[in-house]
C-alpha cells in the first residue's frame, strides 16, 4: 500500500488548475487549492510537474488576482502540503498529448486516487488504464472526493 499520511487524499494535480485557481477569486479551482492548504488532499509532485509549475511562474499567464510574490508563496505552501514521488518505471499511457503521460506516472507512483485537470477528455484517454485511478475535473473532485 502507498505511503499515505493520515486520511488525506492523494492527488495529482495539473498546471491547468494551479492556474486557474490563482487566475480567479473563486470556483472550483481554487476550491481545490483550498483544501490542499487546510490538509484534504495531499497533492504529488514529481520532477516533470514540478518544472512545468516553476516554468508557469515566468509565463504571461496570469491576472491582475495574484502577484508574482503571491503566486510564489502558494507555491511554497503547495510544497510544504504534498509529497515528493520519485518515478522509477515509465508506463508510457500514450495518451494523445505526449506532454501529459508523466501525470499519469507520477500518479500512479504515488499511489494517487485522482488527477485533478480541466483536460479530463485526453488525460483519460490512454492506452492503459488503472482501475483506481480516475481523471477528474476540479469541480468533480470536490463531489466525488469530499
Amino acid at each position: 500500500m502507498p505511503y499515505m499520511l493520515s486520511n488525506m487524499i492523494a492527488i495529482v494535480l495539473d498546471t491547468d488548475v494551479f492556474v486557474s485557481g490563482l487566475r480567479s477569486e473563486g470556483g472550483a479551482s481554487r476550491e481545490v487549492l483550498r483544501r490542499i492548504l487546510l490538509g484534504k488532499y495531499l497533492p504529488l509532485f514529481g520532477n516533470a510537474l514540478w518544472l512545468e509549475y516553476e516554468d508557469l511562474l515566468g509565463r504571461l499567464v496570469w491576472t491582475d488576482m495574484t502577484t508574482a510574490q503571491e503566486r510564489r508563496e502558494v507555491l511554497a505552501a503547495l510544497a510544504q502540503a504534498g509529497r515528493w514521488v520519485s518515478v522509477y518505471y515509465g508506463w508510457r499511457p500514450n495518451l494523445p498529448d505526449e506532454a501529459d503521460n508523466h501525470l499519469i506516472e507520477l500518479a500512479v507512483a504515488g499511489g494517487a486516487q485522482a488527477i485533478v485537470t480541466h483536460n479530463v477528455r485526453d488525460v483519460a484517454r490512454g492506452e492503459l488504464a488503472w482501475e483506481n485511478l480516475r481523471a477528474l475535473t476540479p469541480a468533480q473532485c470536490l463531489e466525488s472526493l469530499p
